[in-house]
């Protein structure tokens, strides 16, 4: 039987492939956007819900109903340095409350490598990874089944794929490297598919050296 599978952040460079490959496997993506967002016309026709995060009846509403919540918000590089605190830290908690509050029992979050390290250069935009570790704890803490997937650098890159190995590590294992965005995707719905990597983080990059190894026998081996 598919299941429905929310995505917030949907309309974003990693949400809407998330939300891409929900469909692919057969599952039903629920599209969470802003009113102003515009997804790709791969998902016009998708359920779509318009809404605020800060919108705590919205959000429930269009949390009800749903198997699983994949969080893909993020603050985008701004001169409003407030953005990741209202974006990473505050708009997840507020997804997590909700969770709760209509019983979406799984969810994964889209973080970033080196979330909670003060010292890096990430953080001159609003201590975004300072923000991005308070998200993760918000979860973490909750009671909910979770997955954190902490991507490496992103790039844009759809080619050659396939024979593209990912590295899966444990929490602060990895600092640099990168990871194309539709394998960030990929890894979130195989996570959503893998009980084992309920209450793990994953950090994630990925090369052409790498092995391709799937989620559930990388986490056999930890």
């Amino acid at each position: 039987m598919a299941s429905t599978v929310a995505i917030s952040g949907a309309s974003g460079k990693t949400g809407y492939r998330i939300a891409e490959e929900v469909q692919r496997r057969g599952d039903h993506a629920r599209l969470l956007l802003r009113a102003t967002s515009q997804p790709p016309d791969s998902l016009q026709g998708v359920d779509q819900r318009r809404l605020s995060l800060m919108d705590a009846t919205a959000l429930d509403a269009a949390l009800e109903g749903v198997d699983a919540l994949v969080i893909a918000t993020g603050a985008r590089p701004s001169v409003d340095l407030t953005g990741p605190m209202r974006v990473d830290a505050w708009g997840v908690q507020r997804q997590v409350e909700s969770c709760l509050r209509v019983g979406v029992r799984r969810v994964v979050l889209v973080s970033s490598l080196c979330a909670g390290r003060w010292q890096h250069p990430l953080n001159l935009f609003g201590l975004i990874l300072v923000w991005k570790r308070i998200g993760e704890r918000a979860l973490e803490s909750s009671g909910l089944d979770w997955t954190i997937v902490r991507p490496g650098g992103l790039s844009e890159r759809e080619e050659d794929l396939d024979g593209e190995g990912v590295l899966y590590t444990p929490a602060d294992q990895q600092e640099s490297n990168s990871i194309p965005r539709r394998l960030v995707a990929r890894c979130c719905v195989d996570a959503l598919q893998t009980p084992e990597s309920i209450g793990r983080i994953l950090e994630v990059t990925s090369s052409m050296d790498q092995p391709v190894v799937g989620l559930q026998e990388a986490l056999a081996s930890w």
